[in-house]
Formats: structure tokens, C-alpha cells, sequence
């Protein structure tokens, strides 16, 4: 029975899974979180740039999203009416963030959570492997030309090339014309490539090394299978 239960609920349109979570069906709530979760995760950083302060910003938007989805018409897909709500909720924190700073002496904050996402990166007792390495150095470079993009330019280059929305959809999310999101698109996409090609310059200069034990086991074949002419 449960099963079906879970079935029925995935066939559900839009509309009906909104008016289950309406009506009280926790299941129905969690389904839409599963699928929701990550892509409002990754508007909410769009905006806010933190993990920790991201993933309140997503929790505050399911409150005020589930409060209010007896309201959900149908006009738009649940998620993107999701997203404009998490896009909001994040908005709202970074202009309170940004005033709470400017009554603050910048010198005289410390960002703790800059430096404990530093230690925890490094803090890493096993290594990983090589491919897993690079992928993940890969990432760290990804995130930070992401995030040192103008606030307009990274919210649609998230929505579009990491979460995948058309543009339309990321129009109706961010509550601007889908000709915006296009030159916001172009722009971002143009500044991440002027901003990657130190870095991945540097990158390409270490790759493929053969050197040390390599090397050595190399020359070691090449003189076994030598075999000089006598003079």
C-alpha cells in the first residue's frame, strides 16, 4: 500500500502535489523537497555566496512556501515558483547582511566561516585520488570565478548552466526579461573564460609529468631493449 502511496504521488501534476502538501501529506512535502533541494540550494548561494547562510535561506523558503501553497496556481512549474521564493528569501538576507556590515567596522570583522571552510578543505587525513583531486581543484576554481562575478551575472549563469533552466524559466525565477537573461548570460559566461585562462594556463603547464620513478623506469626499458653496434 505504502508503495502505490508513493507512486500515486510521483504521477501527481504540479497543482495536485501542491494541494496534498496543502492539506497536510508530509510525504507529498518531502517528494518536493527531493527534488528540489539542490536547485534551490544552488539559487540561494547564487546570492548569498555562504553554504551555511544558503542552506538557512532554503529552509526559511520551504516555511514560507509551504505556508502559503494553497495559493499555487499552476502558471509556472512548482520549482520555479520555489525558486523565485528561495531567490527572494536570499535577497532579503544579503540586503540585511549588507547593512548589518555597513554599521560595522569592515576592519574589524573577522570571517570565520572563510577560514573554517579552508581548514576544513585541507583537514583531510586520507588522500584522495589523483582523478578525484583534480576534480575537486577543478571545482574550487570553478566556484571561485563563480562567485566573484557581479551578483546579476552569477544568479543567471547558476540558474542556467549549473541547474539547466531555459530562459524563460530563469526569467520568470529572477522576475526579469528573458533578453536580460540571455546578455547576463553572455556577459557571465565571457568573464568566467577571461577569468579561468590564468589559472588554467598555470594548470595545463603541470600536466602530464613524467619525471622520478617514471622517468627512471622508462630509461631503464629504453637501455635494456639498446642494443649498440659493435664498433
Amino acid at each position: 500500500m505504502a508503495a502505490t502511496a508513493l507512486l500515486d504521488l510521483h504521477a501527481l501534476c504540479d497543482t495536485a502535489l501542491a494541494a496534498r502538501i496543502a492539506a497536510g501529506d508530509g510525504a507529498a512535502a518531502r517528494l518536493v523537497t527531493e527534488r528540489n533541494n539542490q536547485r534551490l540550494f544552488r539559487a540561494a548561494w547564487s546570492v548569498l555566496r555562504n553554504r551555511e547562510e544558503a542552506e538557512d535561506a532554503v529552509q526559511a523558503a520551504y516555511a514560507r512556501a509551504f505556508a502559503a501553497i494553497g495559493t499555487f496556481e499552476g502558471r509556472s512549474a512548482l520549482s520555479t515558483w520555489l525558486t523565485r521564493i528561495v531567490i527572494n528569501e536570499a535577497v532579503g538576507r544579503a540586503r540585511a547582511a549588507t547593512r548589518r556590515r555597513a554599521r560595522l567596522d569592515a576592519g574589524s570583522v573577522v570571517h570565520l566561516d572563510e577560514y573554517r571552510e579552508k581548514l576544513m578543505r585541507g583537514s583531510s587525513s586520507s588522500p584522495a585520488p589523483d582523478a578525484a583531486l583534480a576534480q575537486a581543484q577543478l571545482r574550487a576554481l570553478l566556484e571561485q570565478a563563480i562567485a566573484a562575478l557581479p551578483d546579476a551575472f552569477r544568479q543567471v549563469f547558476v540558474l542556467r548552466d549549473v541547474e539547466g533552466l531555459s530562459v524563460e524559466d530563469t526569467a520568470e525565477a529572477l522576475a526579469i526579461l528573458p533578453a536580460t537573461v540571455k546578455t547576463r548570460h553572455l556577459r557571465a559566461r565571457r568573464r568566467l573564460q577571461q577569468a579561468l585562462a590564468p589559472d588554467v594556463k598555470a594548470a595545463l603547464t603541470g600536466t602530464f609529468p613524467f619525471a622520478g620513478a617514471d622517468c627512471a623506469a622508462m630509461t631503464e626499458r629504453v637501455m635494456a631493449a639498446w642494443r649498440p653496434r659493435a664498433g
